[in-house]
């Protein structure tokens, strides 16, 4: 019995041991849960099931400036900010009904007036029964971070010249345009606006003239648009608007008419006041794409549908056009294989000195021999070359097979040995022309300069700067010649020609066509013919076609002639077998 006494004291002396140890733990859980709750530097809140405070922590005073006694026995809400609405406090105790649980940035109040941003977290406690005890909100002052991130997010969503949106922004417009058309089902528009000419801007009056035009540019389109509407500059002189909620697509014309015309305004630059203009395109959601893979795509296409039009033109997206444009596409493909495979040929037409009969020169001619296509028109293929820029690569092409070939008749004692090539502006004003490259050609085949003529069109020394005029003088100066090409078409005046030193005048085609049928042709022939005489050039009629021509043209004191009624385009080949047999007697 003693034994059984003694069993059971020492059994309450381990239980009474455990209860102690257990409650020492409590004590210490205890003290460290009180020093958490004192020490932690975010704030804590303890409130009952319907908001009212109980009881906050030091840190809830360091962050809103109140004091318990200031709080406790309040509702929360005594720190709104008043920035939410009613249905975010709506949604807000739904959230915590439901779930016992909210997690959100939410805007408050300091005690001195100063708002700031807090990120709450609250958890509710709950009784046996399952009612809510209390509520427990620990929440932070994140501010500042949220300044940060939102600056950060600016940057990387906005354009920082213009504080457009940027390229990135945009294509998440896009996206969200695409989902609310479809849920409104109002179709919208893609305007894609590109300034014409800008590169000149900068070129001529440096980056940060072009900067600040960019900046006019950007307000004015601003400007042009509804607050739903929204601009976005996606890089360079590339603008972009979303024209929400469209009722019928006719509504686009008047907005278009009115960036195209606010954009051609005068601008005041700090160092000038320049124009400049703009080509747009348009594409409309759902009609003309369904996504924003292809509604980019056929927004392009209508931009340079536009450019193509002569620029200061807006132009909308059409199945025929998108036709147009991808083959315009596969053709620029074709061309960098063509250039890399010598599809490009040159044909010849010879020159002929009017009062000898004698040969003087040829013209050499570019052809295309596409294996698809066969003979490619240069009125297809040298304007894509120019938009492209490929004309740079063609053009040392060209240069080269007519030196080879202006060789190769000098080494065989040919008639022929000097070749006429025609230079696009293009290379003048893409930078791509190097004179000392294509001399240095000529030197490796023991060429002299003077066996090439270099012929320019009216239209470059209409459009073209002071450089331009020196890159045409050097290339003389180096021992070339230079003809004016097409003389007489549109732009015909022989201003320019004191601007820069021509060699040659090319009546056009056009003056030779009809000139025994039309006496003002006549006259006007007769003109330029005396006119160039007497500044010491040389006239070249183009498009003989009748020996009546020919004998006109040779009365009035043309010195050369080509076209037709000698020999039409033809190949190296073709073209020596004709030297052999035109100096061959009859």
């Amino acid at each position: 019995m003693l034994n059984k006494s003694a069993a059971h004291i020492e059994d309450l002396l381990r239980d009474l041991k455990i209860k102690q140890n257990t409650l020492k733990k409590a004590r210490v859980g205890l003290r460290r849960a009180v020093l958490v709750y004192e020490n932690i530097s975010d704030g804590v809140v303890i409130t009952d099931a319907n908001g009212i405070i109980q009881d906050i922590n030091p840190a809830f005073s360091t962050i809103t400036g109140y004091t318990a006694a200031e709080v406790v026995g309040h509702r929360m809400n005594k720190l709104s900010a008043g920035r939410h609405s009613k249905d975010f406090f709506r949604s807000f105790w739904e959230r915590l009904s439901t779930t016992g649980q909210w997690n959100g940035d939410i805007w408050n109040k300091h005690k001195s007036g100063e708002e700031f941003i807090s990120h709450l977290m609250i958890n509710s406690c709950f009784n046996d029964d399952g009612t809510v005890d209390c509520r427990i909100g620990l929440f932070s002052n994140v501010t500042e971070q949220r300044r940060q991130e939102a600056l950060i997010w600016r940057q990387a969503h906005f354009d920082h010249l213009t504080q457009l949106p940027n390229r990135l922004m945009f294509h998440e417009n896009l996206q969200a345009s695409i989902e609310q058309s479809k849920r409104s089902g109002l179709p919208f528009a893609l305007v894609f606006l590109d300034l014409d000419l800008f590169k000149e801007v900068n070129d001529t009056f440096g980056h940060d003239e072009g900067d600040v035009l960019l900046q006019q540019v950007a307000q004015r389109i601003s400007d042009c648009c509804r607050r739903s509407d929204q601009v976005a500059r996606l890089g360079g002189d590339e603008f972009v608007v979303i024209i929400q909620d469209l009722k019928k697509q006719e509504d686009i014309h008047p907005i278009c008419e009115k960036i195209l015309t606010s954009v051609s305004k005068p601008y005041r630059l700090t160092v000038s006041d320049i124009r400049i203009s703009c080509s747009v395109g348009v594409a409309f959601y759902p009609d003309d794409a369904d996504n924003t893979t292809d509604l980019l795509k056929y927004v392009d296409f209508a931009m340079y549908a536009a450019k193509e039009r002569g620029r200061n033109q807006y132009c909308l997206f059409s199945r025929t056009l998108r036709d147009s444009v991808q083959q315009r596409h596969d053709l620029l493909r074709d061309f960098q294989t063509g250039l890399d495979t010598q599809q490009f040929v040159l044909y010849y037409q010879p020159i002929i000195d009017l009062k000898s009969g004698e040969i003087a020169k040829a013209e050499a001619l570019v052809r295309w021999q596409h294996p698809v296509r066969g003979l490619v028109s240069p009125a297809d293929f040298i304007p894509l070359a120019e938009d492209s820029g490929l004309i740079i690569p063609l053009g040392d092409s060209i240069f080269q097979q007519a030196a080879e070939q202006a060789a190769l008749w000098r080494h065989n004692d040919e008639n022929c040995t000097e070749v006429s090539i025609n230079v696009s502006p293009a290379q003048f004003q893409l930078d791509g022309l190097d004179p000392q490259k294509w001399i240095q050609t000529l030197q490796a085949l023991n060429l002299p300069n003077s066996a090439i003529t270099i012929e320019i069109t009216e239209r470059l020394l209409l459009e073209s700067d002071e450089e331009t005029y020196e890159k045409i003088r050097a290339l003389r100066r180096a021992g070339f010649q230079i003809a004016l090409d097409d003389f007489g078409t549109g732009y015909s005046s022989l201003s320019y020609l004191r601007r820069v030193d021509i060699d040659i005048i090319k009546i056009d085609q056009s003056f030779v066509r009809n000139l025994a049928e039309s006496p003002e042709n006549m006259v006007l022939c007769n003109a330029i013919i005396i006119m160039s005489h007497e500044l010491g050039l040389t006239v070249v009629a183009e498009g003989i076609e009748t020996p009546e021509q020919h004998d006109l043209l040779l009365a009035a004191g043309c010195d050369f002639g080509q076209g037709y009624l000698y020999s039409k385009p033809v190949s190296a080949e073709q073209f020596s077998e004709w030297l052999e047999e035109y100096r061959q007697p009859s």
